[in-house]
């Protein structure tokens, strides 16, 4: 696979994995630590001919970008954990009307205000259900620079395909670190562009929401001949509003099944040193910038006797619950290493039955360090 050497920060990428994307709109606000995405999106952008717009807020920075995607075009905004929240509501009428987007979240601590300027993961459920309702999200979690485009690369794919908000996690971290990446060419990029689907027969035939049970919908781009209704409320085939009982159960039901019963195209994870792994070895779970301190530590591990391996999960929701119950049900020793309290942890105990699952947590905008991953698991053993 061709490959292009490039020096560059985790922020700066992601906004040039988009432009490569095919993305030609940015709507947005700024907000630490992602900002440097829309600074670098907005000299991007209008060399290829698309707009990078900064509105007077979040709300109104995500309500544009559903409105460019409404009109055909692949569309972004990126923010933090506050930002998120507030846009939550428009995310949930995203989900609804079936509108793809992507949205990049830089996490940060929290709640409220947090820690502006330090490392956190404290989003993760937050990206498990941003908004309200009945929905399945899709969250994508960045493990290092490289990352930082790639993932943002198949999240564009992903959101046209499912037709629906796609989320990226990246961290303070990985996004002010600045280093060298490899990374796929431009050309790979554009040859491995999924396009949304399109309805091409007779206007008066066109029912964007009247899809298969396990489909996403087909809306065709505003102001091209074929109409329909664009609602946040529950609504028929065409988008009108209804509260006709199956209707409705059918509705809600499709942005269940359209994304739980195509996992597999979703799910993505690193198995880093797991081969070998026996019943009294131990098995380490960390995602995003922790993995990197994870993977050092095993090395540490590895060197001083102890057999230990990494899990990492590259699309966190849906989970990769197959996956997860592999390795738990094989390795007594678990470990997750997070930058929150729990938040993965619960997920790995639900998917696994088990309770018996240990955690390092740090919380104060620290990053863990490999050291401390090994003494906690020399105390486990």
């Amino acid at each position: 696979m061709a490959t292009r050497e490039v020096i560059s920060s985790g922020n700066e990428l992601s906004a040039l994995a988009a432009v490569d994307a095919g993305c030609r709109f940015f709507g947005g606000y700024p907000i630490t630590p992602s900002s440097e995405i829309m600074h670098e999106i907005s000299d991007l952008l209008p060399e290829v001919g698309g707009a990078c717009i900064q509105m007077e807020d979040e709300i109104a920075g995500i309500a544009a970008t559903i409105g460019a995607s409404m009109s055909g075009v692949r569309s972004m905004t990126a923010t933090s954990g506050p930002g998120v929240s507030l846009k939550a509501e428009n995310l949930g009428l995203a989900q609804m009307a079936e509108v793809p987007l992507v949205l990049v979240n830089v996490m940060r601590g929290g709640p409220s205000t947090g820690l502006p300027t330090r490392v956190s993961q404290g989003d993760v459920r937050q990206a498990r259900n941003p908004s309200h309702g009945d929905y399945r999200s899709i969250t994508l979690c960045a493990g290092d620079l490289a990352e930082c485009y790639t993932e943002v690369v198949r999240a564009f794919n992903l959101a046209d395909r499912f037709m629906q908000p796609v989320i990226v996690l990246t961290d303070e971290t990985l996004g002010h670190m600045h280093g060298k990446a490899m990374l796929p060419t431009v050309e790979e990029v554009k040859a491995g562009i999924v396009p949304r689907k399109v309805f091409t027969g007779a206007p008066e035939d066109y029912r964007p929401y009247g899809v298969a049970g396990d489909e996403a919908a087909v809306l065709n781009p505003m102001f091209q001949g074929y109409r329909y209704h664009f609602t946040g409320l529950h609504h028929d085939g065409k988008g009108f509003p209804t509260e006709e009982i199956d209707t409705c159960r059918k509705l809600i039901q499709r942005l269940e099944d359209k994304v739980m019963m195509h996992t597999d195209e979703l799910e993505l994870n690193e198995e880093f040193m797991c081969d070998d792994l026996g019943e009294n070895d131990v098995l380490i779970i960390a995602y995003g910038s922790v993995s990197l301190a994870a993977k050092e530590s095993i090395r540490h591990l590895r060197n001083q006797g102890i057999k230990a391996g990494l899990f990492r999960p590259i699309t966190l929701w849906p989970s990769p619950a197959t996956r997860i119950r592999h390795f738990t049900d094989k390795v007594k020793n678990v470990l997750c290493v997070e930058l929150n309290i729990r938040q993965y942890t619960e997920e790995v105990e639900r998917v696994s039955g088990r309770l018996d699952i240990e955690g390092l947590y740090k919380v104060n905008g620290r990053a863990i360090s490999p050291y401390e991953i090994v003494e906690k698991v020399k105390e486990m053993i």
